[in-house]
């Protein structure tokens, strides 16, 4: 399950990030596209830790997240179904070996997609195997131990049932894992299926343990949607563990399951109570949404890498971009200051470069930390991001002298500033956006800003000498505009190498 998980959310890693972003413009789209990515990786906890990180970065909003957090509890029922009619009801032990051999020569032979498919397939051929295993040794279970004790209708039974469901997860790190090793109990006779039912809404809740600990110490966004994760699961635990088992049973008695196979009943029970969950939460996001805020209250960081988040290591398409956006972030708010000192709002000595500074010693250790990712698409995004990395560092020593800004308002031609203004205030606005690229209108409009500015670099200097003579100026006073024309020189020029590596 871990070999086909891991593969699948590493080719899909930006691809999540594309599609949350792009169908997730209403609660209803949100959900279905939980659903949706949930059936591709098979792993609920890899979509619910992607949209942590992506709350966080802003690349959707609190209320889209709750969305597509309750559809990943939805599709992730999809491997129960796989399992109980494939795994459970047809032998395909046969050829689960060949694809486990396919799948392993084209991670031999093959690079990046290719080799991510091949690990995929083979996973997928391993959990085929691993299934044929468990019904056998389950098989014996049920003849060497006495579940009698567990068998009775007793309230206390049940509940030990879901704590050893939830401790399953636990230890397995994964739901689908866990009802897997159930459904093939249930089929090899170790366990009967009220048992069963009692054990899957354990596994269902014990599966934000991994969101839970992913969440400590981390953004209050993150923070919000794992408690998402948590309300979700425990409030559709309790309603199913009280109304929908007992009607399940009830019905498997006298109603319309009977003669239906027990895994199947698993299969579709463990689909109702998270459709239940759906409709009992979806009509009631907003205020859902106002009640984590208010019980998680919002903290201030000016350096934006709150949600610079380890977990998501197991997407490098995903941990980049964050890194990526926190960059975006700082800049941005960082020449938001530079041009309310264009504007003479404030003095240009005022403008801050702590924020950037803290948000490149983070970014620095959270890139030490990444594993080298394993596609090439992703390793070529990497190196993009460490040049980007560079061009900031750049960017912050001319930024450092902002003061400069001062002496630039006084110039009589007001023409360079206007131009500035309106250059740096689209760059903000388009850095704050977070697109996956400056549009190349833009960049164009940028570069040749900075070609103007460099081919007038010369004419420039003698005007304002020319200047200072004819109005009389001090020596002085015409040596810092001369200087604090080369510091806007230096600044353009730098933040036109960002911009081209940004437009790619």
């Amino acid at each position: 399950m871990s070999l086909m998980t891991d593969s699948l959310k590493a080719m899909a890693g930006e691809s999540l990030r594309q599609w949350l972003g792009r169908f997730t413009g209403s609660p209803t789209k949100a959900m279905m596209s939980g659903i949706g990515f949930t059936l591709v990786v098979q792993s609920s906890t890899a979509t619910t830790l992607a949209t942590i990180g992506f709350v966080s970065a802003g690349v959707l909003s609190f209320t889209q997240a709750i969305g597509v957090i309750i559809g990943a509890n939805i599709g992730t029922t999809s491997t129960g179904w796989m399992v109980a009619l494939l795994g459970l009801k047809f032998s395909v032990s046969m050829i689960a070996l060949p694809m486990v051999g396919v799948g392993a020569m084209m991670k031999l032979l093959g690079k990046n997609t290719t080799a991510l498919l091949g690990l995929a397939l083979a996973g997928f051929g391993l959990l085929f195997i691993g299934i044929d295993f468990l019904q056998s040794a389950m098989a014996g279970f049920a003849e060497q131990v006495d579940l009698s004790r567990w068998s009775n209708d007793g309230l206390m039974t049940r509940l030990i049932l879901v704590l050893i469901g939830i401790v399953m997860t636990i230890l397995l790190q994964s739901s689908s894992a866990a009802i897997t090793a159930t459904l093939a109990a249930l089929a090899g006779g170790a366990i009967d299926l009220p048992q069963a039912l009692a054990l899957v809404i354990g596994q269902n809740i014990g599966t934000v343990a991994t969101a839970v600990l992913a969440a400590m110490g981390a953004t209050v966004s993150a923070q919000r949607t794992a408690a998402v994760h948590v309300v979700f699961n425990v409030v559709t635990a309790v309603v199913a563990f009280f109304v929908l088992m007992p009607v399940v049973l009830w019905q498997v008695r006298d109603g319309v399951l009977v003669g239906w196979e027990n895994v199947l009943i698993i299969a579709l029970f463990h689909t109702a109570f998270s459709v239940m969950g759906a409709m009992m939460f979806m009509p009631f996001t907003r205020g859902f949404q106002a009640l984590l805020e208010r019980l998680i209250p919002e903290r201030i960081d000016a350096s934006n890498t709150h949600y610079l988040d380890e977990s998501l290591f197991s997407m490098p398409a995903v941990a980049i971009a964050t890194a990526k956006d926190a960059l975006c972030q700082t800049t941005a708010n960082i020449f938001a200051q530079v041009i309310k000192a264009c504007r003479g709002e404030i003095s240009g000595a005022t403008v801050a470069v702590a924020s950037l500074d803290d948000c490149l010693a983070k970014v620095d250790k959270y890139l030490k930390k990444m594993p080298v990712p394993q596609s090439q698409a992703d390793q070529e995004h990497l190196m993009a991001l460490l040049q980007l990395v560079v061009y900031i560092r750049v960017l912050r020593e001319d930024l450092v002298h902002s003061a400069f800004i001062d002496v630039l308002r006084t110039d009589v031609d007001r023409a360079l500033m206007v131009e500035a203004i309106s250059q740096f205030e689209e760059l903000s606005a388009f850095l704050l956006e977070m697109p996956e690229r400056l549009p190349k209108q833009f960049v164009e409009s940028f570069v040749a800003f900075g070609d103007l500015m460099k081919a007038q670099k010369t004419d420039v200097r003698l005007s304002i000498i020319e200047q200072s003579a004819h109005i009389q100026n001090h020596a002085s006073d015409a040596l810092d505009m001369i200087v604090a024309r080369r510091w806007l020189d230096r600044l353009v020029k730098h933040t036109a190498k960002m911009v081209i590596l940004l437009g790619k």
